[in-house]
């Protein structure tokens, strides 16, 4: 019998009431906000009302370099969620908050899939509590500011030349990634050039992701720079005394929303920043809590372990002071198959059939991947494990392959049905991850505050991208020196690079070296707390395509949502 969609699957769940999916992490229903059905918001005041309570262990769910086949992260983390307690294990789930742009654009949807899925769906795809409309409507408030005080005289001295701040919509829209305004009469503003960026990209959002409370929120956001004047000195939210208002807006922003899987295993919704440009992983407050709701803390790291694992490692960790005892690294025989370099694979077309058929050695010839992600891991002192997320289509060689690697780098695997399985088909998973994290503690940074931001630089470039080195435009020296002068040279970095290789080029499969990372740009989220280097274009205000999933999605007579998967 053939499965149903996603949609339909997830309209079919039986959902617990929300008091007693908070009951399950130690929450009294005194803390929760219920929004509509099966939502609530979680007061900040459970922090403190946890801290006691036994910290669980903390899981991050990572992958390989991602392929245009998708590997299934969000859906194995939601699987390893429900297959705890099938092990007589308390799990709670922690994940990122999808953006409308791509719900609209290609995916059509971010909760997870088959029968690992978190519901209800259409809530959490389609606005949620209207946390991503808070911090656009705050981003684009200081965005107002800082036009308005051009008009008004520029009293500080801002550079045309030298704005950084551009505004946000939470929509794909090539057409507003470079725009022009205050074009008219004097009345309607001061002309430059600006653009949008979508509102996961928003400094704001990254910002939010990473305060561990209200106070600590509105400190960050007085920091945030918004351009530089003639003689290069930062203006900030704070000397345009925006940051009291910004954070009036996301004053409900920042309280985690719960929701539940389909097996009714507890999930944290917060926030959705970029997984190119910013951390890609869910909010330092929603783990403060989640951390004291049971036997594991499950959260989800954006893109490969090269990128969303490493900014977890590096600068959420070092954020909130928790400390992984286990990590997941999720890949597929298809997708190790991809990385050999052997096959054209255009997302939304056929695959080839060639790609289908039993070939261990093409497994074998993709696995310097996995090898790669793996050391990424276990270079931070964090116990990997493997999930093979299977397919109908692949052979018991192919996954013989895979644990074979994994054994040889001194990993644990497990093969996972969670699609189409759910909890049950992660059981493996989860006492694989059990063993692991019962291990001893050794999570180191990779990199010390003291660093320079080139040293650190460099240390991600040669041991997680495996780059021989480093080379700067005079352009990004400059601003290298600038924020040492400024005194964010104590800042973690955040690599803005492409998520479709371990290497900056992503045309380059499996794990090259030899190669070297061109910075051609450096640019400072003060208020976020971290430095990110650009190496390459980095699209941060995505496109549609030419059938997008918004020409699909529709209201039929009854207000039910159609084709939303």
């Amino acid at each position: 019998m053939a499965m149903g969609t996603d949609l339909e699957i997830a309209r079919s769940a039986a959902l617990k009431p929300m008091d007693d999916i908070a009951a399950e992490i130690g929450l009294g229903s005194h803390l929760l906000e219920p929004y509509g059905e099966g939502v609530a918001k979680i007061k900040l005041a459970a922090i403190d009302e946890l801290a006691d309570v036994t910290k669980a262990k903390y899981v991050v769910v990572t992958a390989i370099t991602p392929t245009p086949l998708g590997e299934g992260k969000t859906t194995t983390t939601v699987g390893l969620g429900q297959g705890f307690k099938h092990i007589g294990k308390r799990a709670t789930v922690a994940i990122r908050q999808p953006s409308m742009g791509p719900t609209f654009g290609i995916k059509g949807g971010a909760a997870g899939g088959g029968y690992s899925q978190v519901v209800p769906m259409e809530a959490l795809n389609l606005h949620l509590t209207g946390d991503m409309h808070a911090v656009t409507a705050a981003h684009n408030l200081l965005a107002a500011m800082i036009d308005n005080h051009l008009y008004q005289g520029n009293g500080l001295g801002l550079s045309l030349e030298d704005i950084t701040w551009r505004r946000v919509l939470d929509v794909n829209d090539r057409a507003l990634r470079n725009i022009v305004i205050g074009l008219g009469p004097r009345a309607d503003g001061v002309t430059r050039q600006t653009g949008f960026d979508i509102t996961a990209a928003s400094e704001v959002m990254a910002t939010l992701a990473l305060c561990t409370s209200l106070a600590d929120l509105r400190e960050r956001l007085e920091q945030v720079v918004v351009g530089y004047t003639t003689a290069g000195t930062p203006v900030t939210a704070g000397d345009l005394k925006a940051a009291g208002s910004m954070a009036v807006i996301l004053r409900e922003a920042i309280k985690p929303n719960l929701l539940q899987t389909l097996e009714n295993t507890p999930v944290l919704v917060h926030t959705g920043p970029f997984g190119n440009i910013a951390t890609g992983n869910s909010s330092v407050v929603a783990d403060l809590i989640g951390i004291h709701s049971g036997d594991f803390l499950v959260t989800e790291a954006g893109f490969g372990a090269d990128m969303g694992a490493e900014r977890f490692f590096n600068i959420k960790c070092r954020t909130s002071g928790l400390q992984p005892d286990a990590a997941v690294i999720v890949t597929t025989v298809r997708a190790l198959k991809a990385h050999s370099g052997k096959y054209k694979i255009i997302a939304g077309r056929p695959l080839p059939e060639q790609l289908l058929g039993e070939n261990p050695d093409d497994v074998m010839a993709g696995a310097a991947n996995l090898r790669k992600q793996i050391e990424n891991v276990r270079v931070h002192g964090v116990p990997a494990v493997v999930a093979i997320n299977a397919f109908p289509t692949d052979h018991p060689s192919e996954h013989r392959a895979i644990i074979d690697v994994a054994r040889e780098m001194g990993s644990r695997a497990a093969v996972c049905t969670h699609f189409a399985d759910g909890g049950a088909g992660a059981a493996d998973l989860a006492e694989a991850v059990t063993e692991a994290a019962a291990e001893p503690s050794e999570f180191r940074l990779l990199y010390p505050d003291a660093a320079t931001l080139r040293e650190k630089i460099e240390t991600i470039a040669t041991r997680i991208y495996g780059a021989a080195g480093v080379s700067y435009s005079a352009v990004a020296s400059k601003q290298l020196d600038t924020y040492e002068g400024a005194g964010f040279g104590r800042l973690p970095v955040c690599v803005a690079k492409t998520h479709l290789s371990i290497s900056s080029d992503p045309a380059l499969k499996g794990a090259p070296t030899g190669w070297t990372l061109p910075v051609r740009e450096v640019r400072a989220s003060v208020g976020a707390g971290f430095v990110y280097p650009i190496c390459g274009e980095m699209r941060t205000m995505p496109g549609l395509s030419a059938n997008p999933a918004a020409a699909r999605i529709h209201v039929d007579d009854e207000g039910e949502i159609i084709c939303l998967s």
